[in-house]
């Protein structure tokens, strides 16, 4: 782990594309390091109807970093539900505006949701991220960096594969301090963050990963995904009416907009 890398210090210009507010909680040293500008899908209302952007605002202001000009466009129930109903221009929209903001700013680096498999709206985000960096790269402008970092399993879990372009953060106790109280005054995530804690030890997010990723395309997750197992159990319980596949839903979005991209080169 290197914790001097040259992107993860103060000055450098970078974005955090995520779905959902309260995900920056999960490389809170490296946002309050870099202070970027925060990019967020939706308000994570969720199926309560309740906003957690304000949550997020706080995080943001303390750490001295400050939203884009995408912050909580949606609803999460407005999203999945353009999901399943094949209302791609909504996703067109989201990208093509992603893709003006990196051509405007020209951050160094994107950092963004990982695509696990574990939630349609963190994998769709991590679509729009790397087909507007690739839109930006047929425009001619500067290359910028591309990484993602997860949002399940150990969050010290270091990369499977290491790699020179891996950056690593390893928090001093100050940090380590500061971002556990940032989730424990995170009151919307309060659930979350109580399991998260009895799963890991406190010193298991002392480590932050930012993983490199290539290309502009999109790679299909383990099949099936864990969102359709657990959409299934969720319409069993009654709490939606319909299940959000992969194959019926999502990868309509994919192709849709892979094909779309190709005329937005300028």
């Amino acid at each position: 782990m290197n914790a001097a890398h040259p992107l993860v210090a103060a000055g450098t210009r970078a974005f955090l594309v995520i779905a959902h507010p309260g995900h920056e909680l999960r490389i809170h040293g490296w946002l309050e390091t870099v202070r970027p500008h925060v990019f967020v899908l939706t308000d994570g209302s969720g199926r309560p109807g309740r906003s957690r952007l304000a949550s997020t605002s706080r995080i943001l202001a303390a750490t001295g970093s400050q939203p884009g000009s995408i912050y909580g466009r949606f609803s999460d129930i407005a999203l999945y539900d353009a999901i399943l109903d094949g209302k791609h221009e909504a996703f067109q929209a989201l990208t093509l505006d992603f893709a003006d903001a990196l051509t405007r700013v020209r951050p160094q680096y994107v950092v963004g949701d990982a695509l696990e498999g574990y939630n349609p709206v963190h994998d769709v985000c991590r679509l729009i991220i790397n087909v507007a960096v690739g839109i930006c790269s047929r425009r001619g402008n500067p290359p910028v960096g591309n990484f993602d970092f997860p949002l399940v399993g150990r969050p010290d879990a270091a990369p499977q594969e290491p790699s020179a372009a891996v950056v690593g953060l390893r928090l001093q106790e100050s940090q380590l301090a500061r971002k556990l109280a940032a989730a424990h005054g995170y009151a919307e995530l309060d659930h979350e963050i109580k399991s998260a804690l009895q799963e890991n030890s406190v010193d298991g997010f002392r480590d932050e990963w930012l993983r490199p990723v290539e290309g502009s395309g999109y790679t299909p997750p383990k099949l099936p995904p864990y969102y359709e197992t657990h959409g299934e159990r969720q319409v069993a319980a009654g709490h939606y009416a319909r299940v959000l596949r992969y194959h019926e839903h999502v990868l309509p979005v994919v192709d849709t907009l892979l094909d779309w991209a190709e005329s937005q080169a300028i």
